[in-house]
């Protein structure tokens, strides 16, 4: 009688735990079905920059047009940033990759009506030139300097580092695109420019004579005791993700995931940049990307970041980030 209760008791509790593996096995199950099938049928209109910026879209770009991405997304390349802020600004893009202090700018202009989201590329910006004599940014002085992107990061970094440096007897020629200030460097190597990459690798393979100078990054490092040189990030128009923060966040994880894409698939990177024109051929894409510095950082250590890259530049002059700091709104740390 004690080996059939005994028995009794064994068979339950045998019955008890098959229930319980039963159960985590279909909870896990379920979960990963959930995660797998996590689509979106918000059509998100995303513009980037020719450059840096593209290039951690671009793995992203590819599985949208083979129909294979999670969201739904419409892509526009521009050459200038403020085309891609005008229509930001208008409605014709809900998310744009574009300069931090572009954003900082548009968020006071509009009155908190765009959102950061993340860090797309930290330090990208090199001067380029076949003067061997230019090394550091105090050997600028008394030189002309080509430089494209008047009133976003190159034109405020360069200032910043110029007077930083003490730097006082200088001009800088604006051209439209990084591809002209890359023109002029070949009709004249001793020209002096900052150039963005991939742009700089282009122009050193296509001319000997050429060579990077300097990295602003190191330069902003040594002249301002400050690490957090940022270039590039990812903003939202602020209705767009109160009204669809499910299709934003979607986005987010699969930025990272294309970001990522750009050192595990270097090869196949460098083919997409060159079909889209952000370089013209795949071999110097593929040299150029491992230092464009495209990264993804979001939520906190993407605020803290901005914030500390934002306060050096008002405090050289408050029009660079469009009059005053932005407030913590701007930053989506979710």
């Amino acid at each position: 009688m004690k080996r059939v209760k005994e028995l009794a008791v064994f068979l339950m509790v045998f019955m008890l735990l098959m229930c319980t593996a039963a159960c985590g096995s279909k909870d896990k199950k379920d979960n990963k079905e959930e995660k797998t099938e996590v689509k979106s049928d918000v059509n998100v209109r995303v513009g980037s920059l020719k450059g840096p910026t593209s290039i951690g879209l671009v793995d992203l770009m590819k599985k949208s047009d083979e129909g294979t991405a999670s969201g739904k997304y419409t892509f526009t390349i521009a050459a200038q940033a403020d085309e891609i802020t005008g229509a930001l600004v208008k409605g014709d893009l809900d998310i744009a990759l574009i300069p931090a202090n572009a954003a900082s700018i548009l968020y006071n202009k509009t009155e908190g009506k765009v959102t950061v989201i993340d860090i797309n590329t930290l330090g990208v910006l090199y001067c380029v030139t076949g003067d061997g004599s230019i090394t550091k940014v105090e050997d600028l002085d008394g030189k002309t300097i080509i430089s494209m992107g008047q009133g976003t990061t190159p034109e405020y970094v360069l200032q910043y580092l110029l007077e930083t440096a003490g730097v006082k007897n200088y001009e800088i020629t604006f051209v439209s695109e990084a591809t002209e200030a890359a023109a002029l460097l070949a009709e004249n190597p001793n020209d002096i420019a900052i150039l963005p990459q991939p742009f700089v690798t282009a122009a050193t393979k296509k001319n000997d004579k050429l060579g990077v100078a300097f990295s602003l990054t190191d330069e902003w490092n040594r002249l301002s005791g400050n690490n957090s040189f940022v270039t590039g990030v990812t903003v939202v128009r602020t209705d767009f993700l109160k009204e669809h923060e499910d299709a934003v966040k979607l986005f987010m994880d699969e930025h990272k995931a294309s970001t990522k894409m750009t050192s595990e698939d270097l090869d196949g990177t460098a083919e997409k940049v060159a079909e889209l024109g952000i370089v013209e051929k795949a071999e110097i894409a593929k040299l150029a990307i491992p230092n464009c510095n495209v990264t993804y950082i979001d939520g906190a250590d993407m605020k803290a970041a901005v914030s500390d890259y934002l306060s050096v530049l008002y405090g050289m002059d408050p029009k660079s980030v469009g009059g005053s700091l932005p407030g913590d709104d701007f930053y989506y740390t979710k």
